[in-house]
């Protein structure tokens, strides 16, 4: 279903989804999967528990360690504050944007409603904490941004995708502004968050979940992809107070994210993580 407010058709499809090195040995693919599944099995086993910050952080490293994903970059992604949350608000490219997120600051996500239903990942978003919106229905927007002002404004943080949808690289597509609109009524900071994915030293667009692609096929590329690493720049936070509306802030925070270093300049490492190939 589409043309709800969130709802957007992307430009890119599964075809945009390609290597930058060539896959590891079948073996390798194998040992990962067999790795990630029983990262899943424990995070799964937690229930609710999973939701705990700590907890919560390690499952997400585990997860991406067991896939052979190291993670650059890091946090914090919360502004210091003793007030209001923070809105964390990201580009998006694949489903491993939340585990990289969650990695580096465990807070709740808002998700479209899809990723619930997914095999596996569904599961785990569900435990986690995960928010789900119903990207098709224009009657949750004042719901949803009035959920999201009460969540910041009592001190928590939440992270969201403001592209609606995934895109191959990080320019893709425009910011919705809906969910700036719960920072401007939280009187919130907002951090502008930039993931971006390489093989080695080459852009890869690998881990892009993009069009009619499915969750399996996208593992399966990820279980076979070689160097594979994924980098979480946070840029200084936008201070509540510092735009007039919602349009402005959506703006702000999308050319933050734009501006984000190329994918050869080095960063420091936040979590090791071993390669498998």
């Amino acid at each position: 279903m589409t043309g709800g407010p969130w709802d957007t058709v992307p430009g890119c499809g599964r075809h945009c989804a390609r290597h930058a090195l060539p896959p590891v040995p079948a073996v390798t693919t194998a040992l990962r999967g067999a790795a990630f599944a029983a990262t899943v099995r424990r995070a799964l086993a937690d229930g609710g528990h999973l939701a705990d910050p700590a907890r919560l952080r390690d499952r997400a490293r585990a997860l991406l360690a067991a896939l052979g994903i190291r993670l650059d970059g890091g946090g914090p992604l919360r502004a210091p504050s003793t007030g209001p949350g923070t809105l964390i608000v990201a580009n998006h490219i694949s489903w491993l944007d939340i585990p990289a997120l969650l990695a580096v600051e465990p807070v709740p996500v808002l998700a479209k409603r899809e990723v619930g239903t997914w095999p596996v990942a569904g599961g785990l978003a569900r435990r986690a904490g995960t928010h789900f919106i119903d990207r098709a229905s224009p009657r949750q927007l004042p719901q949803v941004v009035g959920e999201l002002t009460e969540i910041l404004a009592s001190g928590r943080s939440v992270a969201v995708f403001p592209q609606a949808t995934t895109w191959c690289t990080a320019d893709g597509g425009v910011f919705r502004r809906a969910t700036f609109q719960a920072a401007l009524d939280a009187g919130a900071p907002v951090r502008p968050v930039t993931l971006t994915y390489t093989q080695g030293a080459l852009p890869s667009t690998v881990a892009a979940f993009c069009g009619p692609d499915s969750f399996l096929a996208s593992l399966r590329r990820v279980l076979a992809a070689r160097g594979l690493a994924v980098r979480v720049t946070a840029h200084p936070a936008l201070p509540p107070g510092r735009c007039r509306d919602r349009r402005e802030l959506a703006a702000l925070a999308r050319s933050a994210v734009l501006a984000a270093p190329h994918p050869d300049t080095p960063v420091r490492p936040n979590a090791p993580a071993h390669h498998g190939g």
